[in-house]
C-alpha cells in the first residue's frame, strides 16, 4: 500500500509563531498579537471560546506554551464561526460533496451542493515539501492509517495518520492524504493535508487530558456518510472531488 510523506516532522519550521504568519484574511478580524506568560493556556485566557481562538491561530492546544505569541481577536465574537472560504462555491453547486482546500488561508471547507457545510483549519506542506495544488478525487479512506516514514517524535513508533482519505499519488508513487496530525500554527507537513485529531495526541503524548477536537474524524465520517468501524483501507469509487489552490503563507 502507497503511504504517504506527511507525518510528523517539524524541524524544519520550528520556532515559527502564529502572530507572524500572514493570511489574506488578517484585515478581516481586528486582532493583537499576544505572548503567553508560563501557567497561561487558552481556556484559562478564553474559557468556552478557546476553540474559537485555536482555529484562528491554525493551532492546537499542544503547541500552546510559555513565550509563544498567537494572534487574539479584540472581539471573540468575530472568529465565533471563522471560515475565510466562499459560503457558496459554484464550481460545486452540481456536487453532493466536495472539498475545497486554500492553502494561503491554511483552511479546509466541506461543500454539499455548493453550500459550505463546515470548515476547519489545516496543516499543509511546509515550504520544503510542498502540498500539490489542483483538482483530485478522494480515491481511498483508511481510518487506521500510519506513516512508514516517519515515527512520533521521540520513539520509534509510527506516526499515526488516522481518519486519511487520499487525494493524490504522484509519478513517484508517493500518496497523499488528508488526515489528523498535530497542528503546530503553521505549515508543517511532508505535503499532507492536516487536521486536528487531539484523541491521538492524548495516546501519543498523553495530551491534552481531555481531547475535544477532532476534524479528522469529522471530515472522514461526512465523506463515507457515517461512522466507520473498519480499519482496512477503503477504496472509494467516485469519491468526493478536491480542489487544492493557493500558496502556503510564509512568516513575516
Amino acid at each position: 500500500m502507497l503511504v504517504s510523506t506527511a507525518a510528523y516532522s517539524e524541524s524544519s519550521t520550528m520556532h515559527r509563531e502564529p502572530c507572524h504568519m500572514t493570511y489574506p484574511s488578517d484585515g478581516t478580524v481586528q486582532w493583537e498579537c499576544r505572548t503567553l506568560r508560563p501557567g497561561e493556556t487558552l481556556e484559562t485566557l478564553f474559557g468556552e471560546q478557546w476553540v474559537a481562538v485555536a482555529r484562528f491561530n491554525r493551532i492546537d492546544r499542544r503547541h500552546i506554551h510559555a513565550g509563544l505569541s498567537i494572534k487574539v481577536p479584540k472581539q471573540i465574537d468575530d472568529v465565533a464561526y471563522f471560515a475565510p472560504l466562499p459560503l457558496l462555491y459554484l464550481a460545486a453547486e452540481q456536487d453532493k460533496r466536495f472539498i475545497l482546500i486554500n492553502l494561503s488561508e491554511q483552511f479546509l471547507g466541506a461543500y454539499e451542493y455548493g453550500i459550505l457545510r463546515f470548515a476547519v483549519p489545516i496543516a499543509s506542506g511546509n515550504g520544503h515539501d510542498e502540498t500539490p495544488t489542483g483538482e483530485f478525487r478522494l480515491t481511498a479512506a483508511h481510518r487506521a492509517h500510519q506513516s512508514c516514514r516517519y515515527p512520533v517524535e521521540g520513539t520509534d513508533r509510527p506516526y499515526p495518520m488516522n481518519y486519511a482519505l487520499r487525494f493524490h499519488i504522484n509519478r513517484e508513487g508517493v500518496s497523499y492524504w488528508i488526515h489528523g496530525r498535530d497542528l503546530p500554527g503553521y505549515p508543517a507537513s511532508h505535503g499532507c493535508i492536516g487536521l486536528y485529531d487531539e484523541p491521538m495526541q492524548k495516546e501519543q503524548y498523553g495530551y491534552p487530558k481531555s481531547p475535544e477536537l477532532n476534524d479528522a474524524k469529522r471530515l472522514f465520517e461526512w465523506v463515507l456518510g457515517g461512522e466507520v468501524e473498519d480499519d482496512r483501507l477503503i477504496a472509494l469509487t467516485n469519491g468526493p472531488r478536491v480542489h487544492i489552490l493557493g500558496k502556503a503563507p510564509r512568516q513575516h
